[in-house]
């Protein structure tokens, strides 16, 4: 199995959702937080990414509940 990184952009798209939304999705304090939208990793010392298949879950089980 590959595991795959998306940059913030690829989210965007993946989703459907703008990069302020997304970062709203993750921050506790904004009324649009989701508690279970996946958290960005590290992937240098200023870049973060997400998980593919991690992306793709919430994707699923947010639609198809």
């Amino acid at each position: 199995m590959t595991l795959k990184v998306l940059r913030i952009r690829q989210v965007q798209e993946r989703t459907g959702l703008s990069r302020s939304t997304i970062y709203d999705r993750l921050n506790p304090e904004s009324p649009r937080y989701d508690s279970v939208f996946p958290k960005p990793m590290k992937i240098g010392a200023s870049a973060v990414g997400w998980l593919e298949s991690s992306i793709n879950k919430w994707i699923e089980d947010k639609f198809y509940i």
